[in-house]
């Protein structure tokens, strides 16, 4: 699958319709609670479900046994759905994520199930959140009623070093995190945890990290990680694409002319380099000066996706295109992009396209040459400020 025809379609109509961020805010967000086996998720769904503020969350879970809803004072059960004194909503996924989170919004719409106004999904521990994340991207029926909020990834304070050490799950699981979450704190001491700290943050640079102990972690540091502000309904890019990050990190490619002037390619992709997993993954932000025509960027993500798709873990974009008014927000997991959304207005003076990357086996230098090569015909000057 190339992204050309659906991130066409939809810069297309996104162009000419500028309600398009209004729309998409309405839908219902979506976390994904990931992180490796032991590694203290399901203590945390679990803690997470006795707190007030998760009254109106939707949780789909693999076993009701898992997270122990006995000691959640259950107060109804229709076989695959409890319902919780607090009024939280949980259910297993029967055989499909797709099937069970339709089945969950029809009975909401006929009113067979407590209204909730958010969904967090728990996978397995050995599990891989990207085909989730692909679920909620390009099922039609899926994708009209949810939005991703964000990937939330814990990570064991006293296991985790050898966990990422030993298994690539737990590396990819930490790198496409909107949020990490440092469990079992307080079973390790200062140094153990620290290290894990410092190492999630070389794999991560951008996504907040929360320290849990005994996995007590208040909702509001986990959840509206998206791009929409749940109390203005409106767009929240800068601490959406948190591009600063990145740039501490490893300073963003700056695309001033493309006449023949030669860029520097020499910096390291910011990233842990003491660990073989670590070394697989890069997180880096390229920047771009000049408005870019549509057809450029569009080959350039063609490009991208073609040769490339299976090693684009997450990226994310604000765009400034020629042939559009306003910027567009852009975000894609592998081969798979969301439909673009535009904007009302920039975010602040600084009217660069930014693109942010998580890459596995794909380095800075690589993209920033196919983006060079795509953009190479674009006059420099065109008026955008910095």
């Amino acid at each position: 699958m190339t992204v050309s025809a659906p991130v066409s379609a939809a810069v297309s109509a996104a162009v000419s319709d500028q309600q398009g961020a209004a729309g998409t805010a309405e839908r219902l967000p979506v976390s994904v609670l990931t992180g490796f086996l032991g590694s203290g998720k399901t203590t945390l769904l679990g803690e997470l479900l006795r707190h007030p503020g998760m009254a109106r969350v939707a949780c789909v879970i693999n076993e009701f046994g898992e997270i122990g809803l006995d000691h959640l004072l259950v107060a109804k059960s229709t076989g695959e759905m409890v319902v919780l004194d607090n009024g939280c909503l949980c259910c297993t996924v029967r055989s499909d994520l797709v099937d069970t989170l339709c089945d969950l919004f029809v009975r909401r719409v006929r009113g067979e199930c407590p209204d909730f106004d958010r969904v967090v999904i728990e996978t397995t521990g050995l599990a891989d959140p990207v085909p989730v994340l692909h679920a909620l991207m390009s099922h039609p029926l899926v994708a009209a009623r949810y939005r991703l909020d964000g990937v939330i990834t814990t990570v064991d304070a006293v296991l985790g070093q050898g966990q990422l050490d030993r298994h690539p799950e737990s590396v990819k699981q930490a790198a496409v995190a909107d949020r990490l979450v440092v469990t079992k704190s307080d079973l390790a001491t200062p140094e153990t945890a620290a290290i894990v700290i410092r190492r999630l943050r070389a794999l991560n640079p951008a996504a907040p990290i929360v320290v849990a102990a005994h996995g007590a972690v208040a909702p509001t540091a986990l959840f509206d990680a998206g791009l929409y502000n749940p109390a203005t309904r409106s767009p929240e890019v800068r601490r959406w694409l948190n591009e600063a990050a990145y740039q501490g990190a490893a300073p963003g490619h700056r695309h001033d002319d493309h006449q023949g002037e030669a860029h520097d390619h020499s910096r390291e992709d910011c990233g842990a380099r003491d660990h073989d997993h670590d070394r697989r993954i890069a997180s880096f932000c390229l920047l771009v000066d000049q408005p870019m025509p549509w057809e450029n960027f569009l080959d350039f993500a063609d490009a991208l996706i073609a040769s490339y798709g299976e090693r684009v873990l997450r990226l994310k974009g604000l765009l400034n295109i020629r042939e559009s008014a306003v910027p567009l927000v852009i975000h894609g997991v592998q081969h798979l992009f969301h439909p673009v959304v535009p904007l009302s207005h920039w975010p602040d003076g600084d009217h660069r396209s930014k693109l942010v990357l998580i890459t596995r086996d794909l380095d800075r230098a690589t993209v920033e040459a196919l983006l060079d090569r795509h953009l190479s015909g674009v006059a420099s000057g065109s008026g955008t400020e910095t």
